[in-house]
C-alpha cells in the first residue's frame, strides 16, 4: 500500500514551528490585550493573561528542542532527548500560575461586577486571535506525530486549551450582553482558570513520566512483538527464544532491551549474524528505535536489568 506524502507542517522543523508559536503568541497578546481593554472584560482580560504564558512557553520550548537536538557527547552518550520534557514540565508550571493569578483578578471582579463596552470590536479581535491559534495547533499536532516531539504536542496542547477557552468567554460575554448579568463575566473567567489548571497538571504529569523512563505506547509494543513473531518464521528463527524485553522513551529516541536465547552448539558469528537482522527488523517496524540484544545460549536464563533489582 503506497504511503501518502506527510502534509507541510509536519515537514517543519520543531524549531521552524516554536519560532512560529513565538511570533503567534506576540500577535495574539496585541489582539486579546486590545480586546480586553476594549470590552472592559474579565474573561477577555485573562485571555489575553494567558497569551503571555503561551509566549514564555513556547521561548523555553524553543530552547529545550535547540539542545534536545544536540548530538551525544562524552557528558551525555545517550544524547539529550529528555530535555523535551522539561519544556512540557515547565510549560504546564507555567499554566497553572497564570491559572491562579486570573483566578484570583476574577474572584476580585466578582465581587464587584463592572459593565461591559464595545463588544463588538472585541470580539472580533478575540475571534481572530482564535483562529490564529487554531491553526498553528494543527500544525503542532501533525508535526509532534511526525518528529515524536513532546515538546510540540505540549504547546499543541496549551494552543487548543486556549481556543477553547476563548471560544468559551465569547459565548459568555454574548450572554452577558443579552441578559445584562455582569457577574456572568468573572464566573467565565474563574471557569477558564480552572481549566488550565486542568491542562497545565495533564503536562506536569506527562512530564514527569517521561523523565521516569516511561515504557513504549501500546501501539510501538504490538509493532515490536509483531516483528519478533514474523523474525521466529525464519530459517532459525523457530530455534530462537525472547525474554525479558524492556522498552523506555526519552524524547524523540526509544529504546528497547531484549535477550535472545540461541542453541549452545551454534557459532558466535552465526548468532551474532541472526542478531544483526533482528535488530535491523526491529528498527524499520518502530522507527527511532535503538535495540540493545544480549545472547545467551537456551539453557541460561539472566535477569533483566532494573525488573526486581535491590541494593
Amino acid at each position: 500500500m503506497p504511503t501518502s506524502a506527510p502534509s507541510s507542517s509536519a515537514r517543519w522543523s520543531p524549531r521552524a514551528l516554536l519560532r512560529a508559536s513565538v511570533a503567534v503568541a506576540l500577535v495574539t497578546i496585541v489582539l486579546k490585550g486590545a480586546a480586553g481593554y476594549m470590552t472592559n472584560s474579565m474573561g477577555l482580560i485573562s485571555d489575553a493573561m494567558e497569551s503571555f504564558v503561551n509566549l514564555a512557553s513556547a521561548m523555553f520550548a524553543l530552547a529545550m528542542v535547540t539542545i534536545a537536538a544536540r548530538p551525544a557527547d562524552e557528558d551525555h552518550p545517550y544524547g539529550h532527548h529528555k530535555a523535551e520534557y522539561f519544556s512540557s514540565g515547565f510549560e504546564g508550571i507555567l499554566i497553572i500560575g497564570a491559572a491562579l493569578a486570573i483566578g484570583w483578578a476574577a474572584i476580585v471582579r466578582l465581587m464587584s461586577p463592572q459593565p461591559l463596552e464595545q463588544l463588538g470590536w472585541g470580539l472580533a479581535l478575540s475571534i481572530v486571535s482564535s483562529m490564529l491559534n487554531a491553526a498553528l495547533a494543527v500544525a503542532m499536532f501533525r508535526a509532534a506525530r511526525a518528529h515524536r516531539s513532546i515538546a510540540l504536542e505540549a504547546d499543541g496542547r496549551h494552543l487548543v486549551t486556549d481556543v477553547w477557552t476563548s471560544a468559551a468567554v465569547v459565548v459568555g460575554i454574548v450572554a452577558v450582553h443579552f441578559t445584562g448579568w455582569l457577574w456572568l463575566d468573572p464566573l467565565l473567567a474563574i471557569g477558564v482558570a480552572l481549566n488550565i489548571v486542568r491542562e497545565g497538571a495533564h503536562l506536569v504529569w506527562r512530564s514527569s513520566q517521561g523523565l521516569m523512563d516511561q515504557a513504549l505506547d501500546a501501539p510501538s509494543l504490538a509493532a515490536i512483538d509483531a516483528a519478533l513473531a514474523r523474525f521466529t518464521e525464519c530459517a532459525d528463527g523457530a530455534q530462537l527464544r525472547f525474554d525479558d524485553i524492556v522498552t523506555r522513551s526519552a524524547g524523540r529516541r526509544r529504546f528497547a532491551d531484549l535477550h535472545m536465547h540461541v542453541p549452545g552448539e551454534w557459532s558466535l558469528q552465526r548468532a551474532a549474524a541472526l542478531r544483526d537482522g533482528l535488530e535491523q527488523a526491529l528498527m524499520e517496524a518502530v522507527p527511532g528505535l535503538r535495540v540493545t540484544i544480549q545472547l545467551l545460549p537456551l539453557n541460561m536464563e539472566a535477569r533483566a536489568v532494573g525488573m526486581g533489582d535491590h541494593e
